[in-house]
């Protein structure tokens, strides 16, 4: 069953930044300190924003365990134990730290989520973050140039976190940007922590 979103922007973007701030980035800390790179996604109700289940990326486990993968991987887990708190895919928001990579772009098409939202660009994960991958693969495997993809299209529409916060309400738009450059700071400080240790990394793109 798939809803509308049926929060404003002004809650979305306090909700998303929540996300982030109370729920990925917790666990990002503690994997990041395990060698595993600095990627996290949550899925959150769309009735109300709250979270539902967050992750961090786990390559150290398998590489394929990206932030959005492992999310949904433990999401369907909890979901076949019989878990009743985690609603349908159409009924969640799915949050993603960094604009998703091109297999998480297919997990969430298979895993039939309508939705994405993102913080960070895949230019930023190049430039700020020194992980080229997801646009070098775009580039070598599809032949698409950065913002080569439909952001909007029959499966999904894919929203910035920064282009909410832009349509948040005027008097509230301070401080979600200084949240949000907080949260920007934070990771500047993971993405340290992950190159300074990646030397000896198992994971095949470091």
């Amino acid at each position: 069953m798939t809803k509308r979103i049926g929060i404003d922007d002004t809650q979305l973007a306090e909700a998303l930044l929540s996300a982030i701030e109370d729920h990925i980035l917790p666990l990002t800390r503690k994997g990041v300190a395990a060698g595993n790179k600095i990627f996290g996604a949550a899925v959150l109700r769309k009735s109300d924003g709250s979270v539902v289940l967050a992750e961090t990326n786990n390559e150290t486990e398998n590489p394929i365990w990206h932030g959005e993968t492992h999310l949904i991987k433990r999401y369907h887990e909890k979901r076949a134990g019989g878990s009743d708190e985690l609603p349908p895919p159409g009924e969640l928001i799915f949050l993603t730290t960094h604009e998703p990579c091109t297999m998480c772009l297919s997990a969430i098409t298979w895993a039939g989520f309508d939705n994405f939202f993102d913080f960070f660009t895949h230019e930023d994960s190049r430039d700020s973050f020194a992980i080229p991958h997801d646009l070098k693969i775009l580039k070598e495997v599809f032949t698409l140039d950065p913002g080569g993809y439909q952001r909007r299209n029959d499966y999904w529409n894919a929203r910035s976190v920064a282009d909410v916060i832009s349509s948040a309400d005027e008097d509230r738009q301070a401080e979600l940007i200084a949240r949000a450059e907080a949260i920007r700071a934070e990771y500047d400080r993971l993405s340290a922590a992950y190159q300074d240790s990646k030397a000896g990394s198992s994971i095949p793109l470091r």
